[in-house]
């Protein structure tokens, strides 16, 4: 455990590991991000439903471990390659983030502090106990505020890059769920897959991202409710692996 991550049940090689890069709003006391605190209760700064998600997957046995990002996405975001601007992100959905502004120095110090012992916990967690399937966990917003017209109507979205072995299960067991399933939407595995790309593409270890619409995240029913779609998902999808 460190502040850059936290972990949930014991990784186990040919199980199912789920890495959730944003189920932190957490700001360091010594972090001024210089914003309206009421902005880390927002999707800007967290993935809401997936901390809560990822551990009833965890108790249920469908995920033998969940690797969870220890801060906001607003600190650092974790599903970005370090070089790019938007690691360390100076505005979010409108929002300008201006503690975030930063020096080379400052910028160096707080990927030595957050994003590398985090990629380094997966790196070394996939190395020890490499898993059969990775689970990547995220949630989006029905709504951006920047833009408002743009209807995202999905009750889950389904990511993948070039390893798309199981895009495609696991989109028809979430159809068979009775959800709105999104094929690359609400954006593309292609353009934002920074962490999948590092530790699974890099691998050679089947995946699948999945995006879960907040709204329907956000209380223990609806988290409950996911879970247990997620939970089938998962075992049905297994089933490809092992073919």
């Amino acid at each position: 455990m460190s502040e850059a991550w936290r972990q949930l049940g014991t990784p186990r090689a040919g199980g199912i590991l789920l890495i959730g890069d944003h189920a932190s709003a957490y700001v360091p006391p010594d972090i001024d991000l210089g914003i309206d605190r009421a902005l880390l209760r927002e999707h800007i700064a967290i993935d809401l439903g997936v901390a809560e998600v990822a551990a009833l997957l965890v108790e249920a046995g469908v995920v033998d471990a969940a690797i969870l990002g220890g801060v906001s996405r607003l600190v650092v975001d974790c599903n970005r390659d370090e070089d790019v601007p938007g690691a360390i992100p100076i505005a979010s959905d409108g929002h300008a983030i201006p503690g975030n502004a930063l020096d080379h120095a400052g910028r160096e110090a707080r990927l030595a502090r957050f994003f590398r012992p985090y990629h380094t916990h997966i790196a070394a967690t996939i190395a020890a106990h490499r898993p059969a399937m990775i689970l990547s966990l995220h949630s989006f917003t029905p709504a951006l505020a920047s833009d408002p017209a743009q209807a995202r109507p999905w009750h889950v979205g389904v990511l993948y890059n070039q390893d798309d072995r199981l895009a495609g299960p696991a989109i028809a067991a979430l159809t068979e769920e009775g959800l709105n399933v999104g094929d690359q939407l609400p954006y593309s595995g292609k353009l934002l897959n920074a962490t999948m790309n590092r530790h699974a593409e890099a691998n050679d270890i089947p995946y699948v991202g999945i995006e879960m619409r907040q709204d329907l995240v956000r209380d223990a029913a609806g988290q409950a409710r996911f879970a247990e779609q997620l939970g089938r998902m998962c075992r049905k999808v297994a089933l490809y692996i092992a073919e």
